[in-house]
Formats: C-alpha cells, structure tokens, sequence
C-alpha cells in the first residue's frame, strides 16, 4: 500500500512532537484508543477501572503483547514508558500530566495512575499519539534514552529518511493484521505533484489533514481522474474567526454580533470550500463528544448589522466612526497554519465592508502568527480547533482559558471572570455532568457572540481501483491502513 505524506516522518521518538504523528500511529500503541463518536475502547488495556472521586485509574494490560523485537510488553514495559512524560513541565498541556500524582505497578499486568485532581479528559489524553504512546525498553540507550522506533504496533520500520517511511507488516502484532504486507509512505510535498503521482498510478490513496491533505480544488480535479474515488466524511474541526478581546473594538459585543450578521457562511462553505464544508455556528461539529445543541446557521442579515452598530453608536460611512475612533480592524492570516486563508480573508472583508467596517488583511508566515497571536498582535484572525480526539477539552482549554498558554496557539477569546469559572467546571466535571457543563461554555461563547465559527471542513481521502475496500481513520491524526483492503 503506497500513500504520501507531504513532509518527511522526522524523529520517531515516541516521546518528543517533532515527528510526524500519522507515522508514529503505525508503530506504536496507546493504552486504550479513541473509538467512534469519541467511545474509549480497549487497546494494551483490555480493561480498566476509574474511582468515584476521578483520582485512581487503574489499567488491566492485555497478556501476551510483545514489542515487534520480541521485548515483552507488561507492567514494567509500561511505567519505563509512561516516567518520560506524566507529571513532566513539557507535558502540562495534557490533564492527566499536569494533574498526575503517582503511579505504581499491582502485579505484572495491572497498573495504576493517580492523580491530585480530577482531568476528564484523561483517558482521550491517553488515547492520542505522542508523548503516550509505548516504545520498546531494548530500544533504548543504557541511560533510557530513545534509539531507534520499535513499538507493538501493525508494522515495522524498515527505513525511515527524507524521501519517505518503508513498512513491513509486525507479524507479532496482537490484533487483526494489516491484510497487505508492505507500507510505503513517500514524502511528497506539493499538492499538484500527488495529483499527478494518482493519475499515474504511483500512489494507492492519499488525503487527511495531516499526511497529505487535498483541498477542495484538488478534490474536483481527482474526481476527473479515471479510476479515481473521492471519499468524504463529516469533518472534527471547525474554522473560526476569533477576536482579541484586548483591543476596544472587538470588546464591544456589538461589534462581535455585527460581524456574525455579515458572514454568509452557506456562500463561503459553497464557494470557497467548493461544497466541501458546512456551514456553522458551533464551535464543534456532532462527531466531537459533548459538541452541544446544533445551532441554526445564521443567515446573512446586513441591514441588522447596520442596525446594531448604529445603536451601538458606530455611524457615518465606510470606515464607521464611534469618538472619533474608525471601525477599522485587522484580520491576520497564515496560509501555513489555516490553508486557504487568504481566500477565505478576502470574502470576510468584502462582507465586511458592505455594513461599514474598514478590514486589512495581513499575510503572515507560520513563524510570525505563532508569534503574533499569543502576543495579542491582531485584531481578528482564523483558528481551527483542535479536533477528534483532542475536543472539546483540548480547544476550550488552549484557546479560552485565560491561565492556560500554549506558547504558539494564542486565544479566539477570553473573560476570566465570566468564562474561566464555566471552563473549568466543564473540565472537572464527571461523566453525568459533563454534558450539561460543556453546554453551559457553549451557551455562554454563544449568548456573548464571542467567536464567530464559520464551517467544518470535510474529511477529504481520494484512492485508486486497486483499493477495493476504503475505512476513514477514527481520527486526522491517523493513517487509514486498519480495514483498508488492497484488491
């Protein structure tokens, strides 16, 4: 099976962010993994137990698991892995680290994980990629260190370079085995050239936001291809136009609602998506746990929009005035960090203009918005949420909670006083409230206009006849080898 990704796999230490994730899922397995509609389902534990007070886990490992050289995986294997990351400063961003307590091997196929404070999110933490996921202690150094990729995964690194990632099939593996016998993972970087690698038949299947994603133009043209399948699926991600809400204008929640009037998001999910988005006003799509009521998707209204700056005391012509101040804001966007900005940017200043606000639009690298957002360096910008499996905890708490930085993500909005108190309840909260306290976030980001979310994007994947059977990936962050069968 041959499918591209459009940058090199990098350092496959398990442990680290540096290398490509939808590689490392092929070598390495979580505890337990995210299923459908984000069900935790069984993965090296076969089983496990949560107390009521959310603080002791414990995690019953599957018996006879062995790493693809031969290492046994059990109790030990286990906690050598997990003392490289839980309860770390570098890992905090996850809620099981930052609120890790101990942890402690019961007999050689149990362990247990405590933590200080209860994290929701733990076991969705638990399924994602890196730093969770188990290597191989004989591929270490003496001093614990990482070597070289060895996990208890469905394949075997045979090499890994610039040019690409070669497989072959773990046949130690402990579930259902790969159908096919060898994975090649070319690296190719631009678009056109895996266009045209499919047209000549040297890749099998490509697609997913983070191996080799197609856009919607790339999509229109495979679909010309004879011999060539398109297959979509509802999208976990949502784009957003989110709001410094340090800067006097955006802090008028007039001014944030007049904006929402403005967009047409079924024109923008037709015509710059080219169909393969739909149109929003949730910050999460239905296939996110806890995504909340489905929102109607407003309709432009431009005439109220008028009205509401009007009242909020924003008059005159193009750019609008209020004390003498313009309504003149400034939209950053990164084609590097959300594909297809720039297109996107000037649709929303055109609508934009048409109720009187005066929009620039600046054009930076990934470099500078991730230096620039966090910095409060904008007016308005683009953001994607995270997605399955890491939402809805996972977006709330980068790009909301006041306390919480990321170093590189920066914030759509923030209120600490109003806000904060909401997000961490939804995020300590148990399974029987969680619902009903995520919905109490939503509700509020909602009744203050506080972000305006525009659509989901599809999950876009093309393939070739010689695969006879497609399965999307529970999630973007993997490769859709499981179920996949080569004719």
């Amino acid at each position: 099976m041959r499918v591209p990704t459009a940058r090199e796999a990098n350092d496959l230490n398990p442990w680290k962010y540096s290398g490509l994730w939808v590689v490392s899922s092929l070598i390495y397995d979580p505890l337990v993994s995210y299923g459908p509609g984000g069900k935790i389902v069984p993965a090296l534990a076969e089983s496990w137990t949560v107390s009521n007070d959310g603080l002791d886990y414990t995690f019953n490992l599957r018996k006879g698991v062995t790493f693809s050289d031969g290492t046994p995986f059990n109790a030990d294997a286990a906690l050598w892995n997990l003392k490289h990351w839980i309860g770390q400063s570098d890992h905090s961003w996850l809620s099981v680290s930052a609120n890790f307590e101990a942890m402690r091997k019961i007999d050689d196929d149990k362990i247990g994980i405590k933590l200080k404070a209860p994290a929701s999110a733990a076991l969705i933490e638990l399924s994602t990629i890196n730093p969770m996921r188990f290597l191989s202690p004989a591929s270490a150094d003496a001093d614990g260190n990482y070597v070289k990729p060895v996990g208890t995964g469905r394949w075997v690194v045979v090499s890994s370079n610039a040019n690409g990632t070669e497989f072959a099939r773990n046949d130690k593996y402990w579930g259902e085995k790969p159908a096919h016998d060898r994975l090649s993972i070319p690296v190719i970087p631009e678009g056109r050239s895996r266009v045209a690698a499919m047209r000549a038949g040297e890749i099998d299947m490509m697609g997913g936001s983070f191996a080799a994603k197609i856009s919607p133009q790339e999509a229109e043209t495979l679909k010309t291809v004879p011999g060539v399948t398109v297959v979509t699926d509802m999208g976990t991600d949502t784009i957003v136009l989110g709001f410094n809400p340090t800067r006097a204008i955006t802090k008028d929640p007039a001014v944030r609602e007049a904006i929402s009037l403005c967009l047409d998001r079924v024109a923008i999910a037709k015509v710059v998506m080219a169909g393969y988005a739909d149109p929003t006003a949730n910050l999460f799509p239905p296939s996110v746990p806890y995504a909340g009521r489905r929102e109607p998707v407003p309709n432009r209204d431009v005439e109220a929009a008028k009205q509401k700056l009007e009242a909020a005391g924003w008059t005159g012509d193009a750019p609008r005035q209020k004390d003498g101040v313009p309504l003149a804001l400034e939209l950053v966007i990164s084609e590097d960090a959300v594909p297809g900005s720039r297109a996107l940017s000037e649709v929303i200043q055109s609508q934009l203009n048409e109720a009187g606000f005066g929009v620039t639009i600046r054009q930076v690298d990934h470099v500078t918005r991730h230096d620039d957002i966090p910095n409060m360096k904008y007016d308005m910008s683009l953001f994607i949420t995270n997605g399955a499996p890491y939402d809805p905890h996972g977006s709330i708490t980068i790009f909301f909670l006041s306390t919480f930085t990321s170093g590189t993500d920066g914030k759509m909005f923030v209120d600490a006083e109003h806000l904060d108190p909401l997000l961490l309840k939804a995020l300590s909260a148990n399974e029987g409230e969680r619902e009903a306290a995520y919905q109490a976030v939503l509700d509020w980001l909602r009744d203050n206009h506080a972000i305006c979310p525009i659509y989901h994007a599809k999950r876009i994947w093309a393939h070739t006849e010689r695969v006879a059977k497609f399965v999307f990936p529970t999630t973007e962050y993997e490769m859709p080898d499981k179920g996949v069968v080569l004719a």
